[in-house]
């Protein structure tokens, strides 16, 4: 029999690679979609998904979704999950990250099924990390920075709080920065990216306009993350955190001067005022021993080609 995995979110950035996966896997994969969700994602892989319309502050119509599937394996990846987007919307934030979370919580007891749940928490949970903590462990302080951190410290919290309280099997995942092709434009890898592609293109002026070049960040591929996930759902022990990073920084800068350096165009940069946010974290590096030691991961793509995918994807795009 095969197994029946459902993702939240599955038209999104990690959503999308995470369904190819798990067909290669051989799964059975169904999904979320909203009426604004990006189906461009997942088209080349459309026929071969279960897709429902089914939103997280509807608990109608997540439980008759989870009761009708019965899924072995749930991926809750649906968020709101850029942080500037917080700051504007802190209120519908934290009702979707955290509401939308009880909703398929309650959904799966009251299907009285038990699959395997993967909690897509975040790195941002930690927020204010000090110097003399960094690597940062699961055990680390959280001092979330932002409404987006906050929503997701409670989610991480929710998701202990159901496993101890209903024994119910879910594991958090804390994932530091990730990137890769398909990332939304509004974050920084790829909005480095889109502008150059747009640049070459002479679809906009050869100036690329940034915000703070200085934070440094611990990126792991897209592609190297989702196998993270498969192997949490299958080895890591419910009810615990865990840290899923590359274990290296790199500053904004340099992110900015790999991609350049695959462009032959001369570019200008700039900074931008309203790409600034009102409190940002200088670092995050991440600890995933922890990860590491329960599954035997490692990240097999360089940053490099990372970055170098992640223009290419925008250049067939512009």
């Amino acid at each position: 029999m095969k197994k029946k995995a459902l993702i939240t979110g599955i038209t999104g950035f990690v959503g999308s690679h995470l369904a190819e996966l798990l067909l290669k896997k051989n799964f059975v994969v169904y999904g979320t979609t909203r009426p604004r969700s990006k189906i461009e994602n997942i088209d080349h892989i459309k026929n071969k998904l279960e897709l429902y319309d089914a939103d997280l502050l509807d608990s109608h119509s997540f439980y008759s979704l989870v009761a009708k599937i019965k899924p072995d394996f749930i991926f809750h990846l649906a968020a709101q999950s850029f942080v500037p987007t917080s700051w504007a919307s802190p209120a519908n934030t934290l009702e979707t990250n955290i509401v939308g979370s009880v909703h398929l919580f309650e959904a799966v007891r009251r299907a009285e099924i038990n699959p395997v749940i993967q909690l897509a928490c975040s790195s941002e949970e930690y927020g204010l990390v000090h110097e003399n903590e960094v690597p940062v462990k699961e055990t680390n302080p959280l001092r979330p920075l932002s409404p987006y951190a906050v929503s997701k410290v409670a989610m991480d919290y929710l998701g202990y709080q159901y496993n101890q309280s209903y024994q119910m099997k879910i594991i958090m995942t804390r994932a530091f920065n990730h990137t890769g092709p398909r990332r939304g434009d509004v974050f920084v890898c790829s909005n480095f990216a889109k502008q150059i592609a747009l640049i070459e293109k002479e679809k906009q002026s050869s100036t690329i306009f940034v915000g703070d070049l200085f934070s440094k960040r611990d990126f792991t591929d897209v592609r190297d993350v989702i196998r993270a996930y498969l192997l949490a759902v299958k080895k890591c022990t419910p009810g615990e955190v865990y840290n899923i990073a590359s274990g290296k920084t790199w500053e904004i800068k340099k992110v900015l001067e790999i991609l350049l350096s695959f462009s032959k165009v001369k570019i200008d940069i700039k900074e931008d005022p309203k790409r600034l946010r009102p409190s940002d974290v200088p670092i995050l590096l991440g600890d995933a021993s922890k990860f590491r030691k329960k599954t035997g991961w490692q990240p097999e793509i360089s940053f490099e080609k990372t970055l170098k995918d992640l223009l290419n994807y925008w250049r067939e795009r512009v």
